[in-house]
Formats: structure tokens, C-alpha cells, sequence
């Protein structure tokens, strides 16, 4: 038996390894061996390399809708390459289909992709994600368990149409809701919309979480180039597939585990990347927990730092106008990475063997196209994502400028309070409710604690009775999170959230709010004095449910700025902040 890399008794390789303790060994690999013959495998199938392929196919979750064809072309791959693919079922989660919110479920979602990936006789896994939680969750979950690990992205959806026009989800449906909601649209016209808007299976076609996330881990290096952008029914798509089932199989037997690929320097230029397509906000409490998992924390204001000197350079809805699928006809994440090549740092070792320099250079040469633009004619000139902090905020708080009301960037208004998701639904529509469009809408309770499960209510809806007057945006406040499919001039993650005492919970309807965007603040206008007074008037009083899932995530969980994640999962070593500092020259390398 070979040794690894450290000079130590390599662990034992597929259907030998990770063997059920029955105290002896010969016994457990007799009976494994056993009740899988059964299922018609040979011993020649049974002594190959193993690789896993995570199965997370759901009736509920068309995100996922593909899998089949996905894990049929990667068990293709896997074939071609002499090992043995064996697929293995994980939690799926999809936003529509998860009570309160999939956000609630994610850290279970990467506790069930950890322990089977720990538990089973798997060499390398192919990880097949898509819809917004599944992909972060898979990765904490691989990261935590460091075998070698490849990400498949299930892909975007086709865009659709209505009366004409180009719809796709999920920008467009909540244009279209607030249009319904101010009077544009019956209920006739809605329901053909309603029917308009997904055009196959897939993740949403916009620049929400879902295709953020699959940026990201292609930026990360923890995914094939060129892999996160071809749509979920291409033929792309399927070939991507067959050639990560490849590279898995190439993995295993290189030893690459997930701690090679996933290091500060990935996360770095994960976070350019973030930035640089204009994602969803929802990709910085992923990253942090991502970062979490492998030891790192995430620095906020080096962030900040970073989004200063990082343009938007792709119009993708909300912050542009175009579709994933336009994205990757323009070249994908390869093309938008040769615009920021010296922004990224290029030693980084990708899942491919090599660095992300040596991918870029073998990456197809620029062409002419309108979805990725140059440095000079950025959608977003930098900071398209903004750090916040003052006394509403002293642990940080962001907000997506880039697809926010330019001149509420600036900007003081009388608060207007929800107490939480309940108090807003039972009031926002009240023509009678007292709110006027200068008013600061706040929604407190819906943070990682308070909800519990910091649900995507932060996208406030504008009430009705301004929305029926033309009113399309206001600035609005939460410790909750919103949609990355979203627009509009709405302040997230405020942390600490109120639950657990933080100062939005004791701001009243009537304070004055100040939000600079210039300056990076969000403030209440009273006096740390009366704030400290209120604060001791109605001390916190966190929810404490009895038992069960949601008793260990209120007990568990963390703020948004350190990845919602449980403080269990976190690793046991701190290696320092991400990210490691500013800029230090071209390439970086």
C-alpha cells in the first residue's frame, strides 16, 4: 500500500475503506462486499477506485429537475476513467418548497453532505447542486469533510416569454408582483404570467443566489472552468457533466483534497467574483461559513476595501439586463476572469491540477459581445456591494448599491417599524397604515435567531397604498436577508440582529434613520444614552424552542457576518481573516 503525501500508511481505497466497525475488519469487508454483490456488481467493479456521486433530486426542488441526466453523464465519466461511480442520496432543498425558509435547513443539509461523505467507502465525490442553499451547503459539508471533491452545478433555466417580452426568473417575477400590487396587473394577467416566467427546469436566470453561488465555485477553483454557466437542458451542460465524472475519478487518485483548492486565495477571488458579476448578498454569509469551515473569518471591512476597487462588469439582471444563458454564450465566468485578471490571484490552485493562471491562459481568447463588459464601461463603476456600520449596525451590515435607487443613497427618514414578518403582513397593506415615501421601512425578529432561519423578508414590500400612487422604492432596514433576484435600496444582515439584543431592536417609529452610503453608515438618530436606556427598559428575550432541529439552531447558529453557521461545525483552528489584504499588484502571482 502506497503512503501519502505526509509519509503515512495511505487509508485504505474503495470498497476497503471507511469499513463498519464490527471489530473485525476481514468480517465487515466480507459483508459489505456481500449485500452489494447483491445489487449485481463482479469483483473486478468492486476493487476500483470509488466515486461518489451526491444525488439531490427531489420531486419538490425543479432547481434540481435535471439530476438524472447529470448523474447519467457523470456516471459516464467516472466510467471512461477505469473507477466506479455509486450514487448516493442527500437532503434537496428548494426556496419555494422549504418552511420558513431553506436558509433554515442549510447547515443541516451540510451536516448530512459531511457525515455521508465521512461515512461511505468514497474515494472522491462529485457534488450535484444547484438551488440556492444546496450548493453552499454542499461545499461547508465537503470542506469540513476534506476528501477530494468536485462541484456540478445543475445549471440555469431558459428564459420564457410574455406577450413578447423576455421573462425569466426571479427578477422578473417580483417585477410583475409589484406591478400586480400596484394595480398594472389583474389576476388574469398574472396567472398567464405566472405560467410565462420558468422556461425549463433549472435555477433561476438572473444573478440571484443560485447562479451567484455557481460563479463563485468556479472562481473558487472547486468547480470545472467554464462549468457554472451553460443552461441546465444543453448539451453543455451534460458534457460539463461527463468530464467532471472524469476529473472526479482523476482526483481520487491524486489525493486532492478540498483544503489544496479551497484557501484563502480561493476565497479571495470567490469574493472579486461576487463582486464583479454584481450576485447576490446571500453569497457573503455562504463564503463566510465556507470560510468558517476551513478556519477563516471573514473580514468585512477588507471586503468593503475590495468592492471599492471592483467594478460590476456583468449586465445581469437586477443590476443589469441580460440572462445566464446570455452570460454564457458571452463567454461565461473564463472571459469575465481575463477582465479581472490582475484583481485575482492567479497561483491559485484550481480542482483541474493546475493554478488559475494556467486555466485563464488556456481559456478561449476574448470575443465581441455586450454582457461582459470592459473595465472602462462598467455596469457598476465599484462597491456594488457596501459595508454599513454605526449604532444600528456596530457588528456590520451591507446593501447592494449597484441595484439600489441611486438617490436614496443618501438619505434620512422617519422609521417605520414591523416587529416581524407577522406584524408586517397583518399591516403593509392597511390603507389606513402611516407611512409616507420618505419613511424608512424597518423589519426587525427575522434574523438567524430570531425568526429563526433569517429568511429572505428583508425584501420589504413597498405598501400598498404607495405602490398604488407609483411609489416602486423606499429605503428599508432588516436583520433579515433578501433575495439576490431582488432590487432595491433595502439595508441587510444588520447585526447583532434584534433577537439576541442588538439596537434595531429598540428603535421606534418616529426615530429618525440615516442611511450614507458615502459614508458607510446606518444609524438611528438617538443618543447611545437612550439607546442604552431602552435597551434596559426590554431586555432581549431570544425565541427557545423545546426541542428538536430548530432547539439546536437557535443555540447554535451564528450571525450573518460569521455564515450563519453552527458554532459546533466551525473549524476547531483559526487560521486568520479573509480576505488577507488589500491589492498587492498585477497578477499577484
Amino acid at each position: 500500500m502506497t503512503d501519502d503525501r505526509a509519509g503515512h500508511p495511505a487509508a485504505p481505497r474503495g470498497m476497503r475503506g471507511n469499513l463498519t466497525d464490527y471489530g473485525d475488519a476481514g468480517f465487515a469487508l466480507f459483508l459489505r462486499k456481500a449485500f452489494i454483490k447483491g445489487a449485481g456488481y463482479t469483483d473486478d467493479a468492486l476493487d476500483r477506485t470509488v466515486v461518489g456521486i451526491v444525488n439531490t433530486g427531489s420531486g419538490f426542488n425543479p432547481c434540481h429537475g435535471n439530476a438524472p441526466q447529470l448523474i447519467e453523464a457523470v456516471r459516464r465519466g467516472v466510467l471512461l476513467s477505469g473507477a466506479l461511480p455509486v450514487e448516493f442520496p442527500t437532503i434537496s432543498l428548494h426556496e419555494s418548497f422549504s418552511q420558513p425558509t431553506s436558509m433554515l435547513l442549510r447547515n443541516l443539509m451540510s451536516m448530512d453532505t459531511e457525515e455521508m461523505i465521512n461515512a461511505l467507502p468514497v474515494d472522491a465525490v462529485v457534488l450535484i447542486g444547484g438551488c440556492d442553499k444546496t450548493v453552499p451547503a454542499q461545499l461547508m459539508g465537503a470542506a469540513s469533510a476534506n476528501k477530494p471533491a468536485i462541484q456540478l452545478v445543475t445549471g440555469s433555466m431558459l428564459t420564457g416569454a410574455y406577450r413578447g417580452a423576455r421573462v425569466g426568473a426571479c427578477t422578473d417575477c417580483r417585477a410583475f408582483w409589484g406591478r400586480h400590487r400596484g394595480g398594472e396587473l389583474d389576476e388574469a394577467q398574472m396567472a398567464e404570467v405566472n405560467g410565462s416566467l420558468v422556461g425549463s427546469v433549472g435555477t433561476c436566470s438572473v444573478a440571484g443566489t443560485a447562479s451567484t453561488m455557481a460563479c463563485v465555485a468556479e472562481a473558487m477553483g472547486i468547480a470545472l472552468p467554464g462549468s457554472a454557466t451553460p443552461p441546465a437542458v444543453t448539451a453543455d451542460r451534460m458534457r460539463v457533466a461527463e468530464l467532471t465524472g472524469r476529473r472526479a475519478a482523476e482526483l481520487a487518485a491524486e489525493g486532492l483534497t478540498v483544503d489544496r483548492v479551497l484557501t484563502p486565495e480561493a476565497i479571495e477571488n470567490a469574493l472579486r467574483v461576487l463582486l464583479a458579476v454584481g450576485g447576490s448578498t446571500n453569497a457573503i454569509v455562504h463564503l463566510a461559513a465556507i470560510a468558517g469551515r476551513l478556519g477563516y473569518t471573514l473580514d468585512l471591512d477588507r471586503f468593503d476595501a475590495m468592492s471599492r476597487e471592483t467594478p460590476v462588469l456583468v449586465d445581469l439582471k437586477p443590476a443589469g439586463s441580460h440572462y445566464m444563458e446570455d452570460l454564457h454564450k458571452a463567454g461565461g465566468v473564463p472571459r469575465l476572469l481575463r477582465e479581472i485578471r490582475d484583481l485575482l490571484h492567479l497561483d491559485a490552485l484550481t480542482v483541474t491540477g493546475r493554478t488559475l493562471g494556467e486555466e485563464l491562459d488556456r481559456s478561449p481568447e476574448p470575443f465581441a459581445q455586450e454582457v461582459i463588459r470592459p473595465r472602462s464601461e462598467p455596469v457598476y463603476p465599484a462597491g456594488g456591494i457596501a459595508v454599513l456600520r454605526g449604532n444600528l449596525a456596530p457588528n456590520g451590515a451591507i446593501i447592494k448599491q449597484a441595484a439600489a435607487d441611486q438617490d436614496l443613497m443618501e438619505h434620512r427618514g422617519r422609521a417605520v417599524v414591523f416587529e416581524d414578518s407577522a406584524d408586517m403582513a397583518a399591516r403593509i397593506d392597511d390603507p389606513d397604515l402611516d407611512v409616507e415615501p420618505d419613511d424608512v421601512l424597518v423589519l426587525r425578529n427575522i434574523g438567524p435567531v430570531g425568526a429563526p432561519g433569517m429568511p429572505e423578508a428583508g425584501y420589504i414590500p413597498i405598501p400598498r397604498r404607495l405602490a398604488l400612487k407609483g411609489v416602486r422604492d423606499m429605503v428599508r432596514v432588516s436583520d433579515g436577508r433578501m433575495s439576490g433576484t431582488a432590487a432595491g435600496t433595502i439595508v441587510l444582515h444588520v447585526s447583532p440582529e434584534a433577537a439576541v439584543g442588538g439596537p434595531l431592536r429598540y428603535v421606534r417609529t418616529g426615530d429618525t434613520v440615516r442611511l450614507s452610503v458615502r459614508d458607510r453608515v446606518i444609524e438611528v438618530e438617538i443618543s447611545e444614552e437612550e439607546l442604552r436606556r431602552r435597551a434596559e427598559e426590554a431586555p432581549a428575550a431570544p425565541p427557545a424552542p423545546e426541542r428538536g432541529y430548530r432547539r439546536l439552531y437557535v443555540e447554535q447558529v451564528t450571525q450573518a457576518e460569521e455564515g450563519c453557521d453552527f458554532r459546533f461545525l466551525r473549524s476547531a483552528t483559526d487560521r486568520g481573516a479573509v480576505p488577507t489584504g488589500p491589492a498587492t499588484g498585477p497578477g499577484r502571482e
